[in-house]
């Protein structure tokens, strides 16, 4: 977990971070962000005009609907905080991506895709401005489009998803498995001339090309902003991923890949904006100068 305070002209005032205790159950995950809420609330000046929640899974505005990796079933936004003060929840990758459209990478443009890619592989649509949800919540699961539809089994039980070949993750496992070795992260396979990474690797950038041709020919965006662990790989990525790219959206020009902006400070941005919207400051975040600037690892 990552929390800060924020204040009103988006200076961060405080930034820390904690374990999140999955392993000791739904209710324990939601106790330890009450306490860690509390935590930051006691360490500014004063009690703090909102809370936003950047969180996984199915969510609303008021309460976490789904989250299998939490084992959360309807949890009330309230439920988040003894204090009496607003909260607001919001997608964790929509969540990211609105700091991206509003203080990061996609500032100015109204239309593109955000795409972190780390443990997992999820989207946020940015369209006119937004972070666009769908009509149930589940928009954006651009990780389980099937690239390969007869290829390895993804933990979703599909075949062929985009996550198993593509995420930082599963980069680092599919070469453990092929190479018989363990604990290789993705970043070493990234830079190895090893012909088993070489395939590992191009594989994933086949997988993810793939994903955003059909991205990019269904919505068209201006720019798709590529972030998370893996996005460090830098031209490793971005320049094979953008070659086949250009050659699988053969009548028309692809979007410009770039780098996300605001690292691992993207979802807390995020969840600041929707702290000062429960407050009922909607006007805030166009104006602010971020500062603080996380380099995300490649795990």
């Amino acid at each position: 977990m990552k929390g800060g305070l924020v204040n009103e002209s988006g200076a961060v005032l405080l930034s820390e971070r904690r374990p999140t205790p999955r392993a000791e159950g739904p209710e324990a995950v939601v106790a330890a962000i009450s306490d860690f809420i509390s935590h930051l609330a006691d360490s500014g000046d004063g009690a703090p005009a909102g809370v936003g929640l950047a969180v996984p899974g199915l969510v609303t505005e008021t309460a976490a609907v789904y989250a299998a990796n939490l084992g959360w079933d309807h949890v009330p936004a309230s439920d988040f905080t003894t204090l009496d003060i607003p909260v607001m929840l919001g997608h964790d990758v929509r969540t990211g991506g609105m700091a991206e459209s509003i203080l990061g990478a996609g500032k100015g443009l109204t239309d593109f895709l955000f795409l972190p890619i780390g443990t997992g592989i999820a989207g946020a649509s940015i369209i006119n401005g937004e972070a666009y949800g769908g009509s149930s919540g589940w928009a954006g699961e651009i990780g389980h489009t099937p690239v390969f539809p007869d290829g390895e089994q993804c933990v979703c039980g599909q075949l062929g998803c985009l996550e198993t070949y593509a995420s930082a993750a599963s980069v680092g496992r599919r070469y453990s498995q092929r190479a018989g070795v363990e604990g290789v992260k993705a970043e070493e396979v990234v830079s190895s001339d090893d012909p088993i990474a070489i395939e590992v690797w191009d594989e994933a950038v086949e997988a993810l090309s793939l994903a955003l041709a059909t991205y990019t020919l269904l919505l068209d965006p201006s720019v798709i902003v590529l972030g998370g662990g893996l996005a460090e790989a830098g031209p490793a990525l971005f320049d094979p991923v953008r070659t086949r790219l250009v050659k699988r959206l053969v009548w028309r020009d692809a979007p410009p890949l770039i780098p996300a902006a605001l690292g691992v400070d993207a979802g807390m941005l995020g969840a600041a904006l929707l702290g000062w919207r429960a407050a009922g400051r909607p006007e805030l975040g166009p104006g602010w100068t971020v500062d603080v600037r996380s380099a995300p690892v490649v795990s």
